[in-house]
């Protein structure tokens, strides 16, 4: 199975692409969507959803595993981020992909066994799961992956 993990936001997307085989995970690709800071946020969703829909091409994903949008304290950030998750899951759609969707908090516990959890042991285990020699740059694209490896293990805990 091939799995491609969100992690959404306007400024900077998160993605990363990994391949199921006998229950290991391997890298296939991974990195960020980045958008100019004051460019009309029209624009900004266009480039996002352009991106995803070249990278959906070329790494050919069978389901898509996005994370939940959390509230925010900033109500202007989480409006943006939610428009970002929306475009990204348009692209999904687009290629017939089945979207799964889980919290910041179910990530953290399903990856490190914590629920509260702090990014660097998030981003050790992804490391770990993917047997990588370095946590993968930046944040947001180890956060993408780390959905993805979600999607793995609590698909496989429901089979």
């Amino acid at each position: 199975m091939r799995i491609i993990g969100i992690d959404p936001g306007t400024g900077i997307l998160g993605f990363g692409v990994v391949d199921i085989v006998r229950n290991s995970t391997r890298l296939v690709t991974a990195g960020v969507v980045t958008t100019p800071p004051h460019t009309p946020i029209d624009i900004r969703l266009e480039e996002i959803y352009d991106s995803l829909m070249e990278i959906i091409e070329e790494t050919n994903p069978e389901v898509m595993s996005i994370e939940k949008l959390f509230f925010s304290k900033n109500v202007t950030t989480a409006i943006s981020v939610a428009q970002a998750r929306g475009v990204a899951m348009l692209a999904g759609r687009k290629h017939r992909l089945p979207i799964a969707e889980y919290t910041p908090n179910e990530i953290k516990q399903t990856i490190t066994g914590y629920g509260n959890a702090g990014k660097k042991q998030v981003q050790e285990m992804v490391r770990i799961n993917l047997g990588l020699q370095e946590v993968p740059k930046p944040d947001d694209c180890a956060d993408a992956l780390a959905a993805a490896i979600t999607h793995h293990l609590m698909a496989r805990q429901t089979l």
